[in-house]
């Protein structure tokens, strides 16, 4: 039987139980679940050694129970340390602008997203979003434009032709095949 056949058995015969025996221990299912698989993952990093073992079921109980251990000791350290820091001092916005803002951002494309977030969001100055994302100021400053249009075009509550896109030089390459590559 080769290692991954062995893996493979071990994985199917006794996750379950090991899910259950580390739900016990966690008190929670997807911990559990999550311990295991980690458990699994670190057999097939050296599945030769895994192999040699007497009783694999148990080195992987163990190994879940570890995992288990330590992220609940990581927790501990994190809850004292926001205890010390105390509640933070930002309050999320629920109003359905902000909503409609956050579903919208999340629909540009994901330089544009970035950009406008650095600079309005955290707001950075141009040169700063530039350093971050590692473009030309003049990059941010186009992304800057074009995804202030596209989300001025998302916020609105009017349907626009869809085939008609605000960026004159989208329109110009959709009709000739050509961009403007001038500005």
């Amino acid at each position: 039987m080769s290692d991954d056949d062995l893996i493979s058995e071990l994985y199917a015969g006794c996750f379950r139980r090991l899910v259950v025996q580390l739900y016990a221990v966690s008190g929670d299912v997807n911990e559990a679940q999550e311990a295991v698989q980690e458990a699994f993952v670190r057999a097939l990093v050296a599945p030769r050694r895994f192999a040699r073992l007497e009783n694999p079921e148990a080195w992987l109980r163990r190994v879940a129970v570890n995992v288990v251990r330590s992220r609940h000791r990581r927790r501990q350290v994190l809850n004292r340390l926001m205890r010390r820091i105390g509640p933070s001092p930002v309050v999320v916005d629920r109003s359905p602008e902000h909503l409609a803002l956050l579903a919208a951002l999340r629909e540009l494309p994901e330089g544009q997203r970035h950009t406008l977030a650095l600079h309005y969001l955290v707001d950075l100055p141009v040169t700063e979003v530039a350093a971050t994302l590692g473009v030309s100021a003049g990059t941010v400053k186009s992304r800057l434009s074009r995804g202030r249009q596209a989300l001025a075009k998302l916020l609105t509550d009017s349907d626009p032709d869809p085939d008609v896109n605000p960026d004159p030089d989208v329109n110009d390459y959709a009709n000739n095949g050509r961009a403007d590559v001038r500005s």
